[in-house]
Formats: C-alpha cells, sequence, structure tokens
C-alpha cells in the first residue's frame, strides 16, 4: 500500500510538493481523514507527507480562514487539485492559497517554512522545481 501511495504521488508531498529525494528525513504516510476522527487506512485516505507537512497537519482536517473568516476544509489530495488551490509567486519560492481550502492549507501546515524555501531555491538552480 505504501509503495501504490509513494508512486501515486511521484515522490512529492501531496502538500507542499517537495521532492522526497531532496528531503533529509524520510517522508509519511498520512491519514488525510485521521483514523482519530473517524478516518480507516485505504488507498483513497491515504497521502504522501513530508515530515513537516504530517507533524503540522496531525490529525486537523479544517482551519480558520482570516480572509474569509470562516472555517475551511484542509486540502485533500485525493479529492482536489493543487493548482486550483495553490500557486506560486513569481519568484517560484512561496506558495500561495488562491481559495480558501489552499489558503488555510498554506497557513495551517506552513507550506513556506525556512527549509522549503531554502530547497526550492536550490531545486530552481538545478530546474526541478517547481514540480510538474
Amino acid at each position: 500500500m505504501r509503495r501504490e501511495v509513494i508512486s501515486r504521488a511521484k515522490g512529492l508531498c501531496e502538500y507542499c510538493r517537495t521532492d522526497s529525494d531532496f528531503s533529509d528525513s524520510p517522508f509519511d504516510v498520512e491519514h488525510i481523514v485521521p483514523l482519530s476522527l473517524g478516518g480507516v487506512t485505504e488507498l483513497d485516505n491515504l497521502a504522501f507527507a513530508c515530515h513537516g507537512c504530517n507533524m503540522k497537519k496531525s490529525n486537523k482536517t479544517e482551519f480558520f480562514d482570516v480572509i474569509s473568516s470562516e472555517i475551511s476544509r484542509l486540502f485533500n489530495p485525493r479529492k482536489d487539485i493543487w493548482k486550483e488551490h495553490f500557486g506560486w509567486t513569481q519568484n517560484l519560492l512561496i506558495a500561495v492559497g488562491l481559495t480558501p481550502v489552499g489558503r488555510v492549507t498554506v497557513e495551517l501546515l506552513e507550506l513556506n517554512r525556512k527549509g522549503l524555501i531554502n530547497r526550492r531555491k536550490a531545486l530552481l538552480i538545478f530546474g526541478t522545481h517547481p514540480p510538474e
């Protein structure tokens, strides 16, 4: 099951889009809807996530969006398309939430952590960021 999740994600964190080949720590297979909230261990509820995103997400499925002043659900890699909820700044270093789902995911998971930005800078030099 783990191999299938990794293959489906093409080795990328399904939240911050970091390539596992360029990470200094192993990635996790995480439950999109946590077991503690009734989620199950099946392919439709599993995502490939870097350790940072997985730890920030923890058992959360929603977060407060300061722009709409409402609670929004987090990005769901099985139901959502990344490009519909996120984009990149002009320099391609900062992930930007384009929708409430994108904004709360950027905020809660801290998709612009210093280490991620530094990794993106390096990967730009090699032409492997942003991922397709």
